[in-house]
């Protein structure tokens, strides 16, 4: 009998959606014949004595996390998500630069240091990229620290209030949409499909509007009813990436492009409603090959 452990944290427990996304994940893995431990950061001591580790707290270089993840990696078990994946995907300018590499179509993106933030050359990329466009800090996620700008002097607003947390400014090109597909990738193959549908109040999928957060709604999208044009481009998106878990966030205009590729993805908005075994897959990843 294998031993898994699922690292969580207090912010994991704290809704019932997340909860009943990991009861699912460990009866998924005991029906299958493996052991589960969940693991907090008190007890991170204990991840080299699993024979896999499955994080569900949010990934960033800076917290336990990563501490965690680095810990299995160096014991040589498996673990998802690896360091290195939450390295590229927590850091903008790196994932692009991996996306770009491998071919990925993304929007036009261009990388901004303070040099650039200045009247003349704000002018000459709104030109480029065109207006409106979207500035990102680069270590951003959840929407956060994500703008759109219409004009140069909100450019240059924005652009300088994230230089004070970064040396670089994410400028790119906006593709309006109604809703972002997000595909599932896991160890280079397709996992799941949904739609995230964005708010009307907003451009991004969870936003803070008049001093209330909203949400996009998610729908789950059958493997039969998903274009092969998104279904290859989410694919080949997490393989730039690496070989985990990933969420790739597509945009469907004139030509799909990747807008983002998370690590650690979230399950508990009801992504997998299509897909009844993606606990299953992500379990025998890690135990079973």
């Amino acid at each position: 009998m294998s031993r898994l452990g699922i690292f969580v944290d207090r912010r994991t427990l704290s809704s019932s959606d997340q909860l009943t996304s990991l009861i699912r994940c460990r009866d998924a893995a005991e029906e299958m014949g493996h052991s589960v431990e969940f693991i907090f950061p008190v007890d991170i001591r204990k991840i080299p004595q699993m024979d896999a580790l499955f994080i569900r707290a949010r990934t960033d270089p800076m917290n336990i996390t990563y501490v965690a993840s680095r810990m299995a990696a160096f014991a040589g078990i498996p673990v998802i998500d690896d360091p290195e994946s939450i390295q590229v995907c927590s850091d903008k300018v790196n994932m692009y630069m991996h996306l770009a590499r491998a071919g990925v179509a993304i929007p036009r993106t261009l990388f901004l240091s303070k040099e650039d933030i200045h009247p003349s050359r704000v002018r000459d990329i709104m030109d480029d990229l065109g207006t409106p466009l979207v500035l990102k800090e680069p270590s951003t996620s959840f929407s956060l620290r994500v703008e759109r700008v219409e004009d140069p002097a909100a450019f240059i607003r924005v652009a300088r209030r994230y230089l004070k947390m970064s040396d670089w400014v994410v400028a790119q090109e906006y593709v309006q949409s109604t809703y972002d597909w997000r595909i599932g990738v896991l160890r280079g193959r397709f996992l799941y499909a949904c739609k995230y549908i964005i708010p009307s109040q907003t451009f991004k999928i969870q936003d803070s509007v008049n001093g209330h957060v909203v949400y996009c709604a998610v729908e789950s999208v059958p493997p039969d009813a998903v274009p092969a044009p998104i279904r290859d481009l989410g694919v080949a998106a997490g393989k730039a990436i690496g070989d985990g878990l990933y969420g790739v966030d597509i945009k469907d205009g004139k030509e799909p492009k990747v807008i983002e590729v998370n690590d650690n993805p979230s399950l508990e908005g009801g992504e997998d409603g299509s897909y009844p075994h993606v606990y299953r897959e992500i379990v025998h990843a890690l135990l079973e090959t």
